[in-house]
């Protein structure tokens, strides 16, 4: 007989509200958003950063392989199929032949993308698992305010037909880099994705906006949103509820309240 237990195991996705749309969702977790403040407090540096990335990370594919990955009923023998053929799991499992790409975009995404791989790679077949990686920089003016972002470099591996592309990426700030990024793939590399996600540590407003206007398609996944630098009346709404008033950049196109920059302390170097 059948068990039908796990048949269509439920999983219910923690996070808060908002009015930034469907695809966007602000991941409720007192662990990881303890873990991320003290990512992002004054005087934390290597080793304990990378450690924090890491942790972070791995909780945070794990929540998108829950709610987005497709699964598959499989009927698989325990040891105890030696001594009874009632030896059996049936149930859902992730479906192990689902196509994966993570994209390292360096320098703060080369971690958290390498952590994305690993994991991925122990969960479904790792021969359907790829790295990518992009070389991206922002293109500053004269007052030193960013104006856009330049691919210098990229190393891709194949197609991403009926593929999970995903891009974990710490800070999402103005959405220019990782805009860019998304419209390479979905413009140069062959095949139609599955679907596109991105997975950030903190997100903006600005960032927010930016991405759901040019990508409305993308899923986004993130830890935290920061509109420090919002007026007064926007504390104590909704998120996106007042979405023209809400900021979370500063002049420089930095995070507030933020953490700094990820990418100079990880690879402690400041250039």
């Amino acid at each position: 007989m059948r068990d039908t237990l796990y048949a269509n195991v439920p999983f219910q996705l923690n996070e808060m509200t908002h009015h930034y749309g469907r695809n966007v969702h602000l991941v409720g977790n007192p662990f990881l958003l303890s873990q991320l403040a003290t990512l992002c407090a004054k005087g934390v540096i290597q080793p304990q950063i990378n450690r924090l990335v890491e942790t972070l990370y791995v909780d945070l594919v794990k929540t998108v392989v829950n709610a987005e990955f497709p699964r598959k009923m499989v009927s698989l023998p325990t040891r105890m199929i030696d001594y009874t053929p009632q030896g059996l799991y049936q149930g859902e499992v992730i479906d192990p032949q689902v196509r994966v790409v993570t994209v390292n975009i360096a320098r703060a995404g080369t971690l958290p993308s390498q952590v994305t791989y690993d994991l991925l790679n122990a969960t479904v077949d790792p021969t359907v698992v790829r790295q990518d990686h992009i070389i991206m920089s922002r293109m500053i003016d004269a007052a030193e305010s960013v104006v856009g972002s330049q691919i210098g470099g990229a190393k891709i591996g194949g197609d991403v037909d009926d593929a999970i592309v995903l891009f974990p990426d710490p800070m999402g700030a103005t959405g220019g880099s990782l805009s860019t990024a998304i419209k390479l793939y979905k413009e140069k590399v062959p095949g139609t994705p599955r679907r596109i996600i991105t997975l950030n540590l903190i997100v903006t407003p600005e960032y927010l906006r930016k991405m759901t206007t040019d990508h409305p398609d993308v899923i986004i996944y993130a830890l935290r949103l920061d509109r420090g630098l919002s007026p007064p009346e926007v504390f104590g709404t909704a998120p996106g509820a007042l979405w023209e008033k809400e900021r979370g950049l500063d002049d420089r196109q930095y995070i507030v309240p933020g953490g700094g920059g990820f990418g100079e302390i990880m690879n402690n170097a400041y250039v």
